[in-house]
C-alpha cells in the first residue's frame, strides 16, 4: 500500500466565539496584573495573557550518528496546523513558504512522572522510540545545558535540550501515538552541512532545532558554523 501524503487542512469548524479560554489543548488565562514596586507603591492595572499547555514542559532530542567520517543528524517533517494557518494574514517578511509540515528535532512533552534529570532522560528515550524508532537507554541520553523559554512573555513552557548517539544501529518503523497529527511525518538523516545550508536558507525554521545543534557542536568541540 502507497504511503498516504497530506496536502492540505480543511477546517471544519471555527468555534472561538464560543470556546472557553480553559479548554482545550492550550489553556489561555486573561489576568489584570500590576506591578509592585520595593517602595510599596504599585503600577497602574493591566491585563496580561498567559498561555499553558496540559504538561508544563517538553524535552526536544538530537538524534546523531557517525558514518564514516561524516556526522549526521536526524530531523522528523511533522504536520504543524499553527504554522500552516498563518496563511492569509499580514506577514512582516512573507516567505513563499505555506509551512505545512515542519522539519525538526525529535520532542515530546514530559510527564507528571518525569521527574529531576533522571526523569528528562527517561522521557526523552520514549521519544526517541516513539517518534524516530531507535531504543536507546536513558542513560545514554546526554543533557544539552539548561532549559529555555520559547516565548516568555506569554508562554510558560521549558523545553530541555539532549542528545543522543545511535551510530551503528538500526531503526524500527516509528510507533507513533496514532493521532492525525502525525500523519504524513517523515524522518530524514542530514549531514551537517546539509543541516547548516537548510538554517541558513530558512528550509528549516525551528528554533530548537538550531540551538540543539548549536550546543552539540560546542560540547564535541567540533567548530559550529558561521552565520555571516
Amino acid at each position: 500500500m502507497s504511503r498516504q501524503i497530506v496536502t492540505d487542512l480543511e477546517v471544519v469548524e471555527d468555534f472561538t466565539p464560543t470556546a472557553r479560554c480553559d479548554e482545550g489543548f492550550l489553556h489561555v488565562r486573561r489576568l489584570k496584573v500590576r506591578n509592585r514596586r520595593d517602595d510599596g507603591t504599585t503600577s497602574a492595572l493591566y491585563r496580561v495573557d498567559v498561555i499553558d499547555r496540559p504538561r508544563l514542559d517538553a524535552v526536544a532530542v538530537l538524534i546523531h550518528r557517525q558514518t564514516g567520517s561524516e556526522l549526521e543528524l536526524l530531523t522528523r517533517e511533522n504536520l504543524r496546523p499553527a504554522a500552516y494557518f498563518r496563511q492569509g494574514k499580514a506577514q512582516t517578511v512573507p516567505d513563499g513558504r505555506a509551512h505545512l509540515f515542519c522539519e525538526e528535532i525529535v520532542a515530546g512533552l514530559l510527564e507528571p512522572r518525569d521527574q529531576g534529570e533522571e526523569g528528562i532522560r527517561n522521557r526523552a528515550a520514549e521519544e526517541v522510540f516513539e517518534e524516530a524508532g531507535y531504543r536507546v537507554s536513558p542513560a545514554e541520553v546526554e543533557l544539552l545545558g539548561q532549559p529555555f523559554f520559547v516565548a516568555p512573555g506569554i508562554i510558560s513552557e521549558k523545553i530541555f535540550l539532549a542528545a543522543v548517539d545511535v551510530t551503528g544501529r538500526v531503526g524500527e518503523p516509528p510507533r507513533g501515538d496514532g493521532s492525525p497529527l502525525e500523519e504524513g511525518g517523515t524522518l530524514k538523516w542530514r549531514t551537517l552541512a546539509s543541516l547548516e545550508q537548510a538554517l541558513e536558507a530558512g528550509e528549516i525554521q525551528d528554533a530548537k532545532t538550531e540551538l540543539a545543534v548549536a550546543r552539540y557542536l560546542r560540547r564535541t568541540g567540533r567548530v559550529p558554523w558561521s552565520h555571516s
